[in-house]
């Protein structure tokens, strides 16, 4: 999946849009989205989609694919919001918030109105600011995303760490693929003992193998006289839309005007 989206990134229909355009864009509804009620982030999120489905071309099949990512981690947190407990002593406490519950010895648990409605404001939160972030991600390419905040004053040390984090993500992934192919052709997962087995060989290989790949780029750079800044060259060819920099204004002047009209 990751690499899919470093190819996206390269090839997406906004690839000539200036990256200082769409990083401005999506930040100013990232800061709107963290203030924003969950309507208006509901309509923020279908916005924001249809630039990276219809405008950049995105399949459809593999940002729902992202989405739906996000919507199990909020699945796995969901019940944690919506189930509490409280003492039987205490029953008039919650009233109002019970929705419906049962008795389990000296307490009551019960679903609670608050926490569904907390619920669904953290999934709206939370699909408006993803939405966001992946029109970064997949129109973007990152090497140029840390150019762009390198000129909007970034420190180069972060940028840096950013890029090598990066770099080893792609090796990590590619280690682990390369691993797992080679014990599956060996039935190296045919029960589950021998599976957690070949897992714990797995990991202790990729610790291993990353921490050797981290020594050769040391070397490499090394030899090469790094100076303490990577230096990432790109063609600077992106344009400026006018039509999209009016259409941007617009909708988030229509946004803030639904939110605070």
């Amino acid at each position: 999946m990751t690499l899919q989206i470093d190819t996206l990134a390269y090839t997406n229909r906004l690839r000539w849009l200036a990256p200082e355009q769409k990083l401005l864009f999506a930040i100013a509804l990232l800061i709107l989205t963290a203030f924003a009620h969950p309507p208006i982030q509901i309509i923020i999120a279908i916005w924001v989609s249809s630039w990276t489905v219809i405008y950049a071309k995105i399949p459809l099949t593999i940002y729902l694919k992202l989405v739906y990512i996000a919507i199990l981690f909020w699945l796995t947190s969901f019940p944690a919001l919506v189930i509490n407990g409280i003492d039987i002593n205490y029953l008039n406490l919650i009233q109002d918030d019970a929705i419906i519950g049962l008795n389990v010895g000296d307490y009551y648990i019960y679903i609670s109105h608050y926490g569904i409605e907390q619920g669904w404001t953290i999934l709206t939160r939370a699909i408006a600011s993803l939405s966001c972030l992946y029109f970064v991600m997949l129109t973007i390419p990152f090497t140029e995303l840390l150019q762009t905040l390198r000129r909007f004053g970034f420190p180069v040390i972060l940028t840096d760490i950013l890029l090598l984090m990066y770099r080893f993500i792609f090796v990590l992934l590619n280690t682990a693929s390369e691993i797992w192919f080679a014990q599956q052709s060996r039935s190296g997962y045919r029960t589950f003992s021998i599976g957690i087995k070949s897992l714990s060989l797995l990991i202790g290989q990729l610790l291993r193998r990353t921490l050797e790949n981290y020594r050769q780029v040391s070397l490499s750079l090394a030899s090469r006289g790094f100076n303490g800044e990577f230096k990432v060259w790109h063609p600077h060819r992106y344009n400026f839309s006018k039509r999209y920099a009016i259409e941007a204004i617009l909708g988030y002047v229509v946004l803030i005007v639904l939110e605070w009209g």
